[in-house]
C-alpha cells in the first residue's frame, strides 16, 4: 500500500472508529486459537480495539489444552451429544488447562516491548468469579457430573470494570454458590455474557471464516436470524455450534454477531473497519430485509412516497412510471411493510443517479437510509460506475455527511441536465466511488 492509499483507507475507517468507541464487544476464541501462529496478531488487534476506546470482554475456550492434560495423565474422557462428561479426575485436568490458558492470554496482553505493535498499550486484564454456574445434570440417563451451564453473569461488576478501562477475561468455567467448579461450553459463556451486558457485538472466532454459501466455494456475508434458522440443519461441527450461539445471542437482544477465523490475519479489523468485512454477520433485524424491489412492492412504495411528495421533498411519481422503473429500486421490508426505498438510474458509462431515497417517518434514525445508500453504492460499483450524483432540496446535509460533495447542474450528464427542474432548484451533489 502506497502512502496515498494508506491515508485514504485510514480516513475511510474513521466513521467506524467513532461508531465503536465506548461500545461493548464480547470476543470469543476457541482453545485452538491460542496455539495458532496467528494468535499473536489477534492479540495485537484486540489491543488496538482497546486503545480505540472499545470495551472488551474476552472469553476463551480450552478444549485442546484439556485434552492434552488428560492425555498426559492417561485419563480417558467421555463425551455425550458433543459435550464432555467431566468427572472428578477430569475436573483436575480442566483446572490445570484453564489456568494455563488464562495465564498465557494474560501474558500476551501484557506485552509492551519497544518496536512492537503493543508498545505503550498498558492493558489491564481482570478476571475472577464473574460466572455463576449450575450442573448440567442427567440427560438421556447420562450424568454429566462437573459439566455445567451458565446460571448467571455478574454483569454489573463486569460493567464497572469496563468503565474503568479494563479488559475483562472470562474462562470456560464457572462456580456454584456451594463452591463447586463446573466445566462450561465457551459458546454458552460468550453468549450469556453478551446478553447480560447488552453488548453491541458478539464476535465468535473459530477455525473457519464464517458460514459457507450454498455451493461451498465462498462465504455468506450477511444474513438474518430467519435465514440462519433455515440453514441450521445443513451445518455441523463448529459451524453448527457457532450458528446456534449466534441465534441465541440475537434472540436475547445482541444486535450483531460476527463469525470470523482466528487464522486470518487482521480478520477483526477487516470486519469492524471496512464495508466488505471478513466473515459472516448475523443481524438482529429478523423482520427487516434489504432487497431488490418487486412488482408487488409498488403499492407499498407509493404509500411510502406519498407524504414526502405532498411536502414537496420528492417529485411525484405516477404508478405507471413506478411500475416501469421498479427494477431500479431497492427496498427495506419489515414484516410485509416497505419502510424505506432508493433507486439507481444510469446516465452514462461512468455516472448514475441515486434517486428517490425515502424512509418511513416511524423508522427514521434507524440507519435505514445509510443501509440503502451502501447497497446502492455496492450495486454501482458492481456495474463499474465511477460516480454517483443526487439532486435534493431538503436533505443536503445528510448526503454531505455520507461523503457527497456539492456540485453544479452543468456537471450533470447532458441527458440529466435537460430533465433538470429549474423551478425546484434542487442542489446537486456528487460522490466518487
Amino acid at each position: 500500500m502506497n502512502p496515498t492509499d494508506y491515508v485514504h483507507w485510514f480516513r475511510q475507517s474513521s466513521p467506524y472508529i467513532n461508531a465503536h468507541r465506548d461500545r461493548t464487544f464480547v470476543i470469543m476464541f476457541e482453545g485452538d486459537a491460542i496455539d495458532h501462529d496467528n494468535f499473536t496478531n489477534v492479540v495485537q488487534d484486540i489491543a488496538l480495539l482497546n486503545s480505540l476506546g472499545v470495551h472488551l470482554v474476552l472469553v476463551h475456550g480450552a478444549r485442546p489444552q484439556i485434552d492434552a492434560v488428560l492425555s498426559r495423565l492417561h485419563i480417558h474422557s467421555q463425551f455425550h451429544n458433543g459435550k464432555r462428561i467431566t468427572d472428578g479426575e477430569a475436573l483436575g485436568a480442566v483446572k490445570a488447562a484453564v489456568g494455563m490458558v488464562k495465564a498465557d492470554v494474560e501474558s500476551r496482553l501484557s506485552v509492551g516491548l519497544p518496536n512492537s505493535p503493543m508498545h505503550g498499550a498498558r492493558i489491564r486484564v481482570v478476571s475472577g468469579n464473574f460466572v455463576t454456574a449450575k450442573p448440567l445434570g442427567v440427560i438421556d440417563g447420562v450424568d454429566f457430573q462437573h459439566t455445567g451451564e451458565v446460571r448467571r453473569i455478574e454483569h454489573q461488576a463486569i460493567a464497572a470494570l469496563l468503565a474503568q478501562g479494563n479488559v475483562v477475561l472470562l474462562s470456560c468455567t464457572g462456580y456454584s454458590p456451594s463452591g463447586e467448579m463446573f466445566n462450561l461450553s465457551v459458546e454458552d459463556v460468550a453468549q450469556q455474557a453478551a446478553a447480560a451486558l447488552r453488548a453491541d457485538k458478539l464476535i465468535l472466532m473459530g477455525e473457519s471464516s464464517g458460514l459457507p454459501d450454498d455451493d461451498g466455494t465462498g462465504l455468506v456475508k450477511e444474513l438474518t436470524c430467519v435465514d440462519l434458522e433455515q440453514q441450521l440443519s445443513s451445518l455441523s461441527g463448529e459451524a453448527r455450534s457457532h450458528a446456534d450461539c449466534a441465534l441465541r445471542a440475537v434472540r436475547q437482544g445482541v444486535p450483531r454477531v460476527h463469525m470470523l477465523s482466528y487464522a486470518d490475519d487482521g480478520a477483526i479489523l477487516q470486519e469492524l473497519f471496512t464495508r466488505e468485512g471478513a466473515g459472516t454477520l448475523v443481524s438482529q433485524y429478523a423482520y427487516d430485509q434489504l432487497r431488490a424491489a418487486r412488482a408487488d412492492d409498488v403499492p407499498g412504495i407509493l404509500e411510502l412516497l406519498r407524504p414526502l411528495e405532498e411536502q414537496g421533498i420528492l417529485v411525484h411519481r405516477p404508478r405507471e412510471l413506478l411500475e416501469n422503473e421498479i427494477h431500479r429500486f431497492h427496498v427495506i421490508e419489515r414484516d410485509g411493510m416497505i419502510t424505506a426505498c432508493a433507486a439507481l438510474y444510469p446516465y452514462s458509462d461512468d455516472q448514475a443517479e441515486l434517486a428517490c431515497v425515502a424512509v418511513h417517518s416511524d423508522y427514521r434514525g434507524t440507519n435505514r437510509g445509510q443501509r440503502l445508500l451502501e447497497q446502492i453504492e455496492q450495486e454501482a460499483r458492481r456495474r463499474q460506475y465511477r460516480q454517483l450524483f443526487v439532486l435534493t432540496t431538503r436533505t443536503a446535509h445528510w448526503f454531505i455527511e455520507h461523503g457527497f460533495v456539492a456540485g453544479t447542474v452543468h456537471e450533470l450528464p447532458q441527458e440529466r441536465q435537460r430533465l433538470y427542474n429549474w423551478q425546484r432548484n434542487s442542489k446537486v451533489f456528487f460522490k466518487t466511488l
